[in-house]
């Protein structure tokens, strides 16, 4: 599936951003974060971005942000991210958040207490994953639930010897828990095909 807009808050260690207008476009497809140093952008995006303003090497003021959202518009950016704090940019006007809504784009608020590296990581890390494999196959309470096990198997390097020993446990005990939970991811593939699936949502999604 699409990482989207919307899904962007539910993404781990990103729930402080918070989508403050134009809702109804909430499913537009992230296809990569980035971040707006100039006042104007529309030369460095080629469509579906998510852009960050940050305020830190240029002064945003409630006249240009809203600018930032049509030109956001016309460039077919999947939506805006607007840092606020004590520092660069206070606060979101009301006006923006309305703004947003008319012309039917996504507009974020970012507190800047929360790292770019870890915020662009962790979309960068949704997008990957999404582009091998549908997000949905893959219930979270099942990585949750099986972390201990992934992580053996990568120190281990898939050696279930090592991995039984790792884990105190049976070498049977490795192979009978990886076929259970390789059954439990939903549609085709055999269990050597839905267990590397389950690999790859571990190491991208995990915080």
């Amino acid at each position: 599936m699409t990482l989207r807009c919307r899904d962007v808050p539910l993404l781990p260690g990103l729930d402080a951003i918070r989508l403050r207008g134009g809702e109804s476009a909430g499913d537009n497809p992230v296809r990569w974060p980035y971040v707006a140093e100039n006042r104007s952008f529309k030369s460095w995006v080629k469509g579906g971005e998510l852009v960050f303003v940050t305020g830190i090497s240029r002064h945003r003021s409630p006249q240009n942000l809203a600018e930032c959202l049509y030109e956001g518009k016309e460039c077919n950016a999947s939506g805006l991210v607007v840092l606020t704090g004590d520092a660069y940019i206070g606060q979101l006007p009301n006006t923006l958040c309305r703004l947003a809504d008319e012309l039917a784009i996504p507009l974020f608020e970012q507190p800047y207490s929360l790292p770019m590296v870890e915020v662009t990581e962790a979309i960068g890390r949704a997008i990957v994953w999404s582009e091998h494999t549908s997000i949905e196959q893959v219930d979270p309470s099942i990585l949750a639930d099986s972390t201990e096990l992934l992580d053996a198997w990568i120190a281990c390097r898939g050696n279930q010897s090592a991995m039984a020993e790792a884990l105190r446990c049976h070498r049977n005990t490795i192979r009978n828990r990886i076929n259970q939970l390789s059954e439990s991811l939903p549609g085709p593939g055999n269990t050597t095909e839905k267990f590397r699936i389950l690999l790859k949502a571990h190491l991208l999604l995990k915080p």
